[in-house]
């Protein structure tokens, strides 16, 4: 009986060279925010444009554009929920903020606004931690982009102690 155990233990041994071994290029780390941090973002954008005055609402999507949070504040049009995801889009598909898209690539913004999910206006910036896009941040609802995109920025500047630091 002992015999056979050690026949099988040697041809597992003899096998285990030809076994594929897992290489490091084969496994990618994410970095992904998480709920938490995203409507602490999106709170933070809702707030400063209220303290301005400006009802409006806040999308953030994950580093594949996915949403993860929405904050419609109480008289913000409903058209602004799509308005504040599709920016938050452009900055996924570009890897710059809305705005900087629109100024690099005026000359496709007729093409890219025909994109289902993504427009080129001011008011989405990126979420980076430790050097790496975990997600977008989409306003709108203000009277202008620029607007929106001051809140877009207070809501991430809101966080970034907790991006610094992000493994």
């Amino acid at each position: 009986m002992k015999s056979k155990h050690l026949l099988a233990s040697l041809a597992l041994c003899a096998l285990l060279p030809w076994a594929a071994p897992v290489r490091a290029v084969d496994l990618i780390p994410v970095r992904q925010i998480t709920p938490e941090l995203a409507r602490d973002i999106a709170q933070h954008a809702i707030d400063t444009c209220r303290k301005h005055g400006y009802q409006v609402t806040a999308v953030v999507v994950d580093r594949e554009g996915i949403p993860q949070v929405m904050i419609r504040d109480v008289f913000a049009s409903r058209f602004t929920i799509e308005i504040a995801e599709a920016k938050a889009n452009a900055v996924i598909l570009s890897g710059v903020s809305s705005g900087e898209f629109l100024r690099n690539r005026a000359d496709i913004r007729p093409e890219m606004d025909q994109v289902h999910g993504v427009l080129m206006l001011r008011g989405g910036l990126p979420i980076r931690a430790a050097g790496s896009l975990v997600g977008a941040v989409g306003v709108s609802g203000a009277p202008g982009g620029d607007k929106d995109e001051i809140c877009a920025r207070a809501g991430v500047d809101a966080v970034r102690a907790r991006l610094g630091f992000a493994e």
